[in-house]
């Protein structure tokens, strides 16, 4: 707070109250007329502070204090707090896209900007004891993975660009870090209008470890049982109960829903050099292949 004051600005703090109060403090902080907000936590935080953002033009800039920081990674930030402050004057502003998740059970939409995860990641995130997260951090996801090796995964059908596929794990991304220290989705930008999606095909979790090591390779392109493609919009749904989904890392739901993605729908403040980082445009070519049983 002081760092900010000493730029010159007039700044208010409005601690959140627990889980689903930063939307709304978010949307009376633009009424009471804020010409900037700041979210200080983790990707989480950052999701509800969006929620309540969506469609106005007050632009949003982070301070990462969460435990993976996905999007601090991706934008090249400094993790600390206090010299993220002290750049935050050369930051620009950028209009950008965001998801809206439609579930069938909810009238009202979930916005996301990194990332919606159906099937065995948003079950680990379900599941996964908040004592362990805050205990252990990105460990405990990690932990929480490798407890799935044996079980079967469920599959569910993803229909997109009038397509249909089977999966037991897809990744709806707007970005190419994942969980702070991997990358999925290889060629996707924040600046981009579209989702880059990565599905993972079989019903047994050893299967994954190959996928990992595909990941870590980063040769998942070409490799048996998966499929990228580009996509503004998708759903998903299952015969079976139990397939959870998963927005910027927080448990959102379960299936069936809807992904579309919201053209300029929010401003977020990007360090001044993020768009001469930014990846390579995918090609066109969907990668596809079969998986056996």
């Amino acid at each position: 707070m002081e760092v900010l004051r000493s730029h010159g600005g007039a700044v208010e703090s409005r601690p959140t109250t627990g889980p689903g109060a930063a939307a709304g403090i978010a949307r009376q902080a633009i009424q009471d007329g804020a010409d900037l907000i700041l979210a200080a936590g983790g990707d989480g935080t950052v999701n509800e502070v969006m929620n309540g953002m969506v469609f106005s033009q007050v632009p949003l800039g982070i301070l990462p204090a969460g435990t993976a920081n996905v999007l601090a990674v991706e934008l090249g930030m400094d993790v600390h707090m206090v010299r993220t402050v002290h750049d935050l004057p050369g930051y620009l502003p950028e209009r950008i896209a965001v998801g809206e998740l439609r579930l069938g059970s909810s009238p009202e939409p979930r916005y996301f900007m990194l990332m919606a995860g159906v099937g065995l990641d948003a079950d680990i995130v379900y599941k996964l004891d908040p004592a362990m997260k805050n205990s252990f951090g990105k460990l405990a996801y990690w932990l929480a993975g490798f407890s799935q090796l044996g079980r079967r995964l469920p599959e569910f059908t993803v229909t997109v660009n009038g397509a249909s596929h089977r999966a037991s794990f897809a990744l709806a991304s707007r970005v190419r870090n994942y969980g702070g220290d991997l990358e999925i989705a290889r060629s996707v930008s924040l600046l981009d209008e579209d989702l880059e999606l990565v599905l993972f095909s079989g019903q047994s979790s050893f299967g994954y470890l190959k996928y990992m090591l595909g990941v870590t390779m980063r040769r998942l392109q070409g490799m048996r049982g998966v499929t990228i493609v580009r996509a503004k919009s998708l759903r998903c749904s299952s015969p079976e109960d139990g397939v959870y989904v998963q927005v910027d890392g927080e448990h959102a739901g379960r299936l069936p829903f809807e992904i579309s993605l919201i053209p300029r729908a929010l401003t977020l403040l990007f360090p001044p050099d993020f768009r001469t980082r930014r990846p390579l445009s995918a090609p066109e070519t969907a990668w596809t292949t079969s998986h056996t049983r």
